[in-house]
């Protein structure tokens, strides 16, 4: 193809080109114009769609709004209402409270009111009476002076001798008054005390059951034959002096078959004398060395025996923190006695009857235990040091530390020193008990007789007594009073003061009654 065919073709080529192209630019707008369409009726509908939804969702939002809205202004509604009727109902209580003091105001004054017109009243009737009063003191006056001048003139006496004689009949009428009154306030207080005493003591004492013991001054041994008494004595007497020098008892050997009689007034040392003897006697080797290592062997198995008591003793009473040299006495009072009674068996009594009575009275029960248990506890030392057993006990009781009431208790128990605590009492009655019931002591005929006839030389004594007699073994002494010089009022006072003075001066278990009798009798003879 040639140059000039190949350009027509090419221009015709070219002009089909551009149609096509055009065709396809006109095809291809249609089909944007199409899309474009689409795709916005597309997101009309989806804004639409948007829209009612946000439409829907504002109308949701905006009930629940309203409904909170509502339910929030009901609730501050209920609130208000309460608030408004609590405060309705309060403002009504105070309202009434109001009321009620103003009534209660209005009572008062009324009160005050008609009080004020009694005592206007009473200021006339006090005017009116001192008023009155003084008129008749004037006249009282003018009285007395006209009897004073008709008595003088009648008696013959003077006015100061008058006085003298009225103030004597005055003086002896008030002492017989009050001598009277004070015997009635003494017999009642008795009578109350008595009754609340006898009640508190009777259950003490029914509740312990103590065992009567009665010991003496001597322990018979015995033989198994009446040979060993020759062994016992010795040759030319040195196993029998050997034997008395290590125990410091005496040894009894008589007639009586069998039977080797210790005697000592100290109840430890014939304890030790009676146990090495028999073991000497189980043994069979008597002679001087032998005796003296029984001797101390025996000594100091007492004295672990006696330790052993003591903190038994402590133990069975309950009692803690007693020093262990206070122990070891307590232990020792097993073989010690006052007036045949045992000195241990009289302290766990008293002990028992003072925690007793000390519940009864709700009191402390330990320390009252613990008090009347080393209320005698002196009396284990007596032996080996100076003074009375109230002093040793005082003494050996504040060197270990005890309670300065349990002290007391001690110091106190025979009436050496005034009672300080109840503690000290409860003790004291406890011991008379112990020791006056029947059969605990025992006391020598002498002593009895000589507390007999200065029972009955101390009534003697007091002026206006006739006679006296101790009756009861010294329990009760009976005195008959002259009628002219003791009058049935001082005969109490002259009872008490006989029983005041008896205190003082003896020495006795238990009480003794004064009986004062007065006896008036009228004779005359018909002619």
């Amino acid at each position: 193809m040639g140059a000039d065919q190949l350009l027509p073709y090419l221009l015709a080529v070219l002009g089909s080109g551009a149609i096509a192209g055009a065709v396809f630019f006109i095809v291809g707008r249609r089909v944007e114009r199409r899309d474009a369409e689409r795709v916005g009726r597309s997101a009309a509908q989806q804004a639409e769609r948007v829209l009612s939804e946000a439409r829907r969702e504002a109308d949701q939002d905006k009930t629940q709004l309203l409904l909170g809205a509502k339910e929030e202004i009901l609730q501050l509604r209920q609130s208000w209402d309460a608030e408004a009727k609590e405060r309705r109902e309060e403002l009504e209580r105070h309202q009434e409270r109001v009321e009620e003091r103003e009534t209660l105001i209005d009572r008062k004054l009324n009160t005050l009111d008609e009080r004020a017109k009694e005592l206007d009243g009473r200021e006339r009737a006090l005017a009116k009476g001192e008023r009155d009063l003084a008129t008749r003191e004037v006249e009282t006056e003018r009285l007395l002076v006209q009897r004073r001048e008709r008595l003088e003139e009648v008696a013959r006496l003077s006015a100061t001798e008058a006085k003298k004689q009225l103030r004597e009949e005055l003086v002896e009428t008030a002492r017989s008054e009050a001598a009277a009154t004070v015997r009635d306030i003494r017999e009642e207080a008795k009578r109350t005390a008595e009754r609340e005493a006898k009640k508190i003591i009777a259950l003490a004492v029914q509740r312990v059951a103590a065992d009567h013991s009665t010991e003496s001054t001597v322990s018979a041994v015995p033989l198994p034959s009446d040979e060993l008494k020759g062994r016992i004595i010795g040759r030319e007497g040195r196993n029998i002096r050997a034997f008395e020098t290590a125990t410091g008892v005496d040894v009894i050997i008589d007639d009586t078959p069998d039977t080797v009689v210790v005697s000592c007034f100290d109840p430890i040392r014939r304890e030790v004398a009676r146990r090495a003897l028999e073991a000497l006697i189980a043994d069979g080797r008597i002679h001087p060395g032998r005796i003296e290592e029984v001797v101390g062997k025996v000594q100091k198995e007492l004295e672990q025996q006696l330790a052993e008591i003591g903190e038994e003793t402590v133990y069975e009473m309950g009692i803690r923190g007693m020093h262990p040299e206070l122990v070891k006495l307590v232990g020792r009072m097993k073989y010690r006695t006052s007036y045949g009674q045992n000195m241990l068996s009289h302290s766990k009594e008293v002990a028992w009857l003072a925690g007793i009575m000390a519940a009864e009275l709700k009191l402390d029960v330990h320390l009252a235990k613990r008090a009347a248990l080393l209320h005698d506890i002196g009396k284990v030392l007596t032996h080996q040091h100076e003074g009375t057993h109230v002093q040793l006990g005082v003494e050996v009781s504040t060197r270990y530390n005890e309670n300065p009431v349990i002290v007391s208790a001690i110091a106190a128990h025979h009436d050496d020193v005034p009672h300080e605590t109840p503690i000290s009492v409860i003790v004291q009655a406890a011991d008379s008990i112990s020791g006056a019931r029947p059969g605990a002591r025992r006391e020598a005929f002498e002593t009895y007789v000589k507390r007999l006839s200065a029972l009955e030389e101390i009534a003697q004594n007091f002026q206006g007594v006739e006679k006296a007699y101790a009756i009861q073994a010294g329990r009760e002494v009976r005195i008959v009073v002259m009628p002219d010089e003791v009058s049935d009022a001082t005969a109490a006072e002259l009872s008490e003061k006989i029983a005041r003075r008896v205190e003082g001066e003896l020495q006795y278990p238990g009480q003794i009654k004064i009986v004062v009798i007065r006896e008036t009798r009228a004779v005359d003879f018909a002619r």
